[in-house]
């Protein structure tokens, strides 16, 4: 067979290359060219195994959160939309034409017309997108349709689909599927391809370094990685049509995700050529019932009998988002059911939250009351008001909650009320300081801070100068000390950008080695032009001078990279800290990891409570290394200590508490402990709302688990407060 990244026929036994290959005969090879071109190709088959095994991990676990993979889970069925948001199938199918864009993937058969008529469940939808010759794939539904839900398990099935391939050149054909958001994306200022490129570099490891990039720029150029693109719908009219329009001419497989609605807006100014859409569409009765007596006890109780029993007895499945004509392909579709149960449990998540809020023994017949629940809305407005209550309430075999289910219900609807205000759905918690009034803890940082910080310079001054005029100086000098630290932490009461988000961000090749070169060549230098000034006698030692200028280094580290941040404040070591450094910073760093999906926000948090605290007590370090050994040199070793100590008391809490988003989100979580009756450690809170299922993570930022369960929440904090 022919080696993984070769080409050429295989003749008794002998590898071909192309012109480049010369020799014949049992066994020869051209083994200068053959091993150029067979290192080539391993690259990148290394490199899309390897992003397959990362992308399986990362979507495995988020599904498991989701509950997308229980033994018996809903089920997913599509089809053909006959929404206007596609053009014919037969451009998808490419059915007659004389050359489809993309092959069909090994094992899986060329998508007909005449396949897609009965739509299908999940794994015939793996087929569409396996066999679909224009590889161009738009799911839609409405609002809760569970359509990001089956672009995952589609993910995973593509995956599983790749990893079951006997040989290398099989897998090579598969590509590897990557879920991304659209979010950041402006076409007018970067290709598909470029973007593309970029997140991929941004989100995971195996990309990152001066080459990563361009790998994987090469495995979406030759089609080995396949997109599937979320959040079509989040982004503005025009920026969906400019997307769709940017997206035509990419060289890999699309899959899109979309509410319906905003799909047929964005085709009437710009429609995907040769897209095939299909809709995700609503759950059956008979589908929720076994769902659910899957969860439940071999002998349910009389209240889910009475329930799981209604739901039987219905017939076709809860009505869509409207009157849809079904057509030719689609086939005819039932009349709405008027049932209300039954309609509010059309969507994945209000099934979901049904079997969260109601326990095997509680009266969830209650729902059947068409007086108190005389719609779907209905229905679904009471099981979103109690799933906070559900989350937090314990469960035979479940941890026991951490926090009760009042203050839950308070915080979160704290957050969604701010976040309703703000226009958004993200949670970006460096932007929690912003929430509060800033004036209680700047004035609590400003008394800490004199009399803490202060107190190292107080004990030297006074050792020099004991005399009232001293007193007087350095009571002012704390005063004003602790008002610019106080100042300092001030400033994160507006929104600031996240100006990293790992080590990778401030420590990248470039922005080491030129802290290491500025080092050794003012060190050296030192050392070879000090000893020959005449009017210096007596000369410091050489290791003094590289001592003394290690700062030197460590700062030019932070201000060629994205932790220029960290030492703007401190004496000496800020210099090139300003705007006019920026295009040295755009040169020296890599991509930032900011809009990673791989990076969540408790990562981000530790990295700046963490790394970015340490390295703001490390400037103080370094500013005592550079100004502390001088001083005891030319003074006493007991005042060059007294000075190195105050330089790394006020630095590092210049750099190290004040400059922090993590350390100001911290203080602003204890003061709207105080005043909203919020957890202290609002981090830890939020983490554990995203594993009883009420939150999700994208990226560094928290979301809502459904828009529907925010605008609930933050409805009944406005009724609260009146």
């Amino acid at each position: 067979m022919t080696e993984p990244g070769g080409s050429g026929p295989e003749v008794s036994g002998n590898v071909f290359h192309g012109p480049a290959a010369f020799q014949a005969g049992d066994h020869n090879v051209q083994v200068v060219h053959h091993h150029a071109v067979r290192t080539a190709g391993d690259v990148l088959d290394t490199a899309a195994d390897e992003l397959a095994r990362v992308v399986g991990a990362q979507w495995q676990e988020e599904a498991a959160l989701r509950r997308l993979t229980d033994p018996s889970p809903l089920p997913v069925r599509w089809r053909v939309s006959e929404r206007r948001a596609a053009g014919r199938v037969v451009a998808a199918t490419a059915e007659g034409a004389a050359r489809a864009r993309f092959g069909p993937l090994p094992g899986v058969a060329p998508t007909t017309r005449a396949g897609l008529r009965g739509g299908g469940g999940l794994a015939e939808l793996h087929a569409v997108y396996g066999g679909l010759a224009s590889g161009r794939l738009l799911l839609l539904g409405p609002p809760a349709a569970g359509k990001t839900a089956a672009a995952v398990l589609l993910l995973l099935d593509a995956l599983a689909h790749r990893a079951a391939r006997p040989s290398a050149a099989d897998r090579a054909r598969v590509p590897v599927p990557v879920l991304l958001s659209l979010d950041g994306w402006d076409p007018a200022g970067e290709k598909a391809t470029d973007w593309a490129a970029d997140r991929l570099s941004r989100q995971y490891t195996l990309f990152h370094g001066r080459n990563g990039r361009a790998r994987a720029r090469r495995l979406l150029e030759q089609g080995r990685v396949a997109l599937f693109l979320d959040g079509l719908d989040e982004v503005t009219g025009r920026l969906r049509g400019a997307m769709i329009s940017a997206l035509e001419t990419a060289p890999f497989r699309l899959v899109l995700v979309s509410r319906a609605k905003e799909a047929v807006l964005t085709a009437k100014k710009a429609r995907l050529g040769g897209a095939l859409a299909l809709e995700i569409q609503p759950v059956r009765p008979a589908d929720a019932a076994e769902y659910l007596l899957d969860r439940l006890p071999a002998a349910p109780s009389p209240a889910w009998r009475a329930l799981t029993g209604r739901l039987l007895s219905g017939a076709g499945p809860g009505p869509g988002p409207g009157p849809v004509s079904a057509g030719p392909l689609a086939g005819p579709l039932p009349a709405p059911l008027v049932d209300p149960l039954a309609a509010a449990l059309a969507g994945p998540l209000t099934i979901a939250l049904l079997r969260d809020v109601y326990g095997d023994d509680d009266p969830v017949d209650e729902l059947l009351d068409t007086a108190r629940f005389p719609t779907a809305r209905a229905v679904e407005n009471h099981l979103l008001d109690h799933a906070v209550a559900a989350a937090y309430t314990r469960r035979p075999g479940r941890p026991r909650p951490r926090y009760s289910a009042r203050t839950a219900e308070r915080t979160l609807r704290h957050i969604a009320a701010r976040l309703a205000e703000e226009g958004t759905r993200d949670l970006r918690w460096w932007h929690v300081p912003g929430w509060t009034s800033r004036r209680p803890r700047t004035i609590a940082v400003w008394i800490v801070a004199a009399v803490v910080c202060g107190t190292p310079g107080a004990i030297m001054a006074w050792n020099v100068s004991p005399t009232p005029l001293t007193a007087v100086v350095l009571a002012l000098g704390a005063v004003a000390g602790g008002y610019t630290i106080a100042r300092r932490l001030a400033r994160f009461s507006v929104p600031q950008p996240l100006s990293s988000a790992g080590w990778r961000d401030i420590f990248t090749r470039r922005t080491v080695g030129s802290g290491l070169g500025q080092w050794l060549f003012v060190g050296t230098l030192l050392c070879l032009v000090v000893p020959v000034v005449p009017l210096i006698d007596d000369a410091p030692p050489w290791w003094l001078w590289y001592l003394v200028t290690l700062p030197l280094g460590y700062s030019e580290v932070l201000v060629t990279g994205r932790g220029y941040e960290i030492v703007s404040g401190a004496p000496f070591l800020s210099l090139g800290t300003g705007r006019h450094y920026d295009p040295v910073r755009e040169d020296h760093s890599g991509p930032s990891v900011l809009d990673t999906r791989s990076v969540g926000p408790r990562d981000v948090w530790r990295h700046h409570l963490v790394l970015r605290l340490f390295l703001g007590l490390l400037t103080g370090l370094a500013l005592a290394l550079y100004v502390g050994p001088i001083v005891a040199w030319a003074q006493s070793p007991l005042q060059g200590v007294m000075f190195g100590v105050t330089a790394l008391v006020w630095t590092g809490a210049t750099s190290g508490l004040a400059g922090n988003l993590a350390v100001a989100t911290a203080l602003t979580a204890v003061q709207l402990h105080h005043e909203e009756g919020t957890p202290v450690r609002l981090m830890h809170f939020l983490e554990d709302a995203r594993r009883r299922n009420l939150l999700r993570a994208t990226g560094p930022v928290y979301q809502f688990r459904h828009a529907r369960l925010q605008e609930r929440l933050a409805l009944g904090e406005r009724d609260a407060t009146g």
